[in-house]
C-alpha cells in the first residue's frame, strides 16, 4: 500500500526573502508552500522569522497558508536596522524532529548550516537545499549538500508572486 512522505521544510525566512529580493523579483509565498508540497512531499513547513508587531498581516497569511511560524524576538540597533537570528531555532527544531519527518528540505544559503547539512546527509535525513540565491550561497554549505543543492532562480517563472 502506497504511504505519502511525511518530508519537512526548515525555512530560513530571512535568508529566503533577501535572496530573492537580491535577484530582483518577489516570491509567492502561498505558491512555494503548495510547490513543496508536490514536489517533495512536505506535510510540514517550519518557517522561521524575526517577530515585529507591525507585521501580524505577514504572519496571519503564512499561517493560512500552511507555514509553521517559529518566532525569534527581534532588536532594533541604534541605526534603526532590525536583528533577528533563527538559525539556532531551525537546528533545534530540525533536530526535535528528526525522528517524525523522513526528509528534510532546508531553505537556506547560509553556511552557518553547514553541519546540519552535513549532519542530515550521514543520517540519510537530507533530501534538498534550496538556496535562495546561487551568488549569495556559502560555500561551506555546496560543500556539505554534496551535490545536493538546488537554487531558486529557476523556479522564478513557479514561484514569481504577480500583482494582480
Amino acid at each position: 500500500m502506497y504511504k505519502p512522505l511525511e518530508n519537512y521544510a526548515f525555512i530560513d525566512g530571512q535568508n529566503l526573502n533577501l535572496g530573492i529580493k537580491s535577484l530582483g523579483w518577489k516570491i509567492d509565498l502561498k505558491k512555494f508552500r503548495k510547490y513543496l508540497a508536490e514536489k517533495y512531499g512536505i506535510k510540514k513547513a517550519y518557517y522561521f522569522i524575526g517577530y515585529l508587531p507591525e507585521m501580524s498581516d505577514l504572519y496571519t497569511s503564512l499561517q493560512d497558508y500552511g507555514y509553521v511560524l517559529i518566532f525569534k524576538p527581534t532588536l532594533r540597533t541604534n541605526s534603526g536596522l532590525v536583528k533577528g537570528n533563527c538559525d539556532a531555532e531551525l537546528v533545534l527544531q530540525a533536530m526535535i524532529d528528526i525522528q517524525k519527518y523522513e526528509k528534510a528540505i532546508l531553505v537556506t544559503g547560509d553556511g552557518d548550516f553547514s553541519c546540519l547539512a552535513k549532519y542530515l546527509l550521514q543520517q540519510n535525513k537530507l533530501e534538498r537545499i534550496l538556496s535562495p540565491s546561487q551568488k549569495n550561497c556559502s560555500h561551506l554549505l555546496i560543500k556539505a549538500a554534496k551535490g545536493n543543492i538546488g537554487h531558486m532562480a529557476d523556479l522564478r517563472t513557479k514561484l514569481e508572486y504577480n500583482e494582480k
